[in-house]
């Protein structure tokens, strides 16, 4: 191999290299390291985002929580006549009236 045919292929390496790099800019960028480590480094910021995704997290069990009892409730005294059910309910009910 003459110096030629080395600095062709030191070339090729380094365009392979760059090319390599910009591959790993661009995929970096649609990953959104930068927002991720300026949200990282400030604990404030992340302490904030964490507490209102679980209020929403938490809203959203309370609210999916109760459309699935009420709907198998609903199931149930349709299908079913339950008595004890519904006796405990109407004690439920006294109980918060005498506290009125």
């Amino acid at each position: 191999m003459d110096g030629k045919d080395n600095l062709n292929l030191k070339g090729e390496k380094d365009g392979r290299a760059k090319k390599a790099l910009e591959d790993l800019s661009i995929k970096m960028d649609n990953m959104r390291v930068a927002e991720y480590l300026a949200l990282v480094t400030n604990p404030g910021k992340l302490i904030w985002m964490n507490f209102l995704l679980g209020l929403a997290r938490g809203l959203g069990m309370g609210i999916g929580f109760t459309v699935l009892v009420a709907i198998i409730l609903y199931i149930m005294r349709s299908w079913v006549n339950l008595p004890v059910i519904g006796k405990w309910i109407a004690e439920l009910v006294r109980i918060i009236e005498n506290y009125r």
